[in-house]
């Protein structure tokens, strides 16, 4: 699946979904490069013609960083992530330990990433929620400008990130979707790790989870 829209004269987006979970990625162009939200299996060989100037990761979980290595090495961009996401991807035996014969290349970050009002990424203002319960460390990245929040694996159309992998906890997914993606605007479109998009006022709404 691709996609692309255009949201801002500055802003716009590219999806990209690959790896045997059908994961999303969000190439988004603004005035100072190229930004990718997550490297899903099949991201390296997708965006090899697409400069790529920073990736961000939003949580450590294998599907979402399959690529990541590649990418970094490809083109040479800095990586960014939640120290824990760091260490979880470093842990080069929990796949096995798990019984998946998956072989992640492990990866530096550049730069922690942790909560943020405002954190400029390639010059532009994101704010930075961390929301774990599905993975530790996850973390959703809110446009407020344009209204988008590239929200991982913590809140999909219709449902919410599983909670019973490692790390997981149910009340503590479901208190910082409340608490902090459900303050904002009701428009606000949610791009998420799987699936399609929706808004934030649809899910506090009909999703059957709260």
């Amino acid at each position: 699946m691709e996609n692309t829209n255009s949201i801002t004269p500055e802003h716009n987006y590219l999806c990209f979904t690959g790896g045997p979970v059908e994961t999303n990625s969000y190439l988004i162009q603004l005035s100072e490069g190229n930004l990718l939200i997550d490297a899903p299996q099949g991201a390296a060989s997708y965006f090899k013609d697409c400069r790529i100037h920073l990736l961000v990761l939003t949580h450590g979980h294998f599907d979402h960083v399959m690529d990541a290595a590649a990418i970094a090495r490809s083109h040479q961009c800095p990586v960014l992530m939640h120290q824990i996401t760091e260490e979880i991807i470093a842990d080069t035996g929990l796949l096995q330990r798990y019984g998946l014969n998956i072989q992640i290349e492990p990866i530096k970050a550049s730069q922690y990433l942790s909560e943020s009002n405002n954190h400029l990424l390639l010059g532009y203002s994101f704010s930075i929620f961390e929301v774990p319960g599905h993975c530790p460390g996850s973390l959703c990245f809110y446009d407020r400008r344009a209204g988008f929040l590239y929200g991982g694996d913590v809140l999909f159309a219709g449902g919410v990130g599983r909670w019973d992998l490692p790390g997981g906890n149910r009340e503590l997914l479901l208190e910082g979707i409340q608490k902090k993606l459900f303050t904002l605007p009701a428009p606000t479109r949610v791009l998420p790790g799987h699936g399609l998009e929706t808004t934030i006022g649809k899910e506090k709404d009909s999703n059957p989870y709260f």
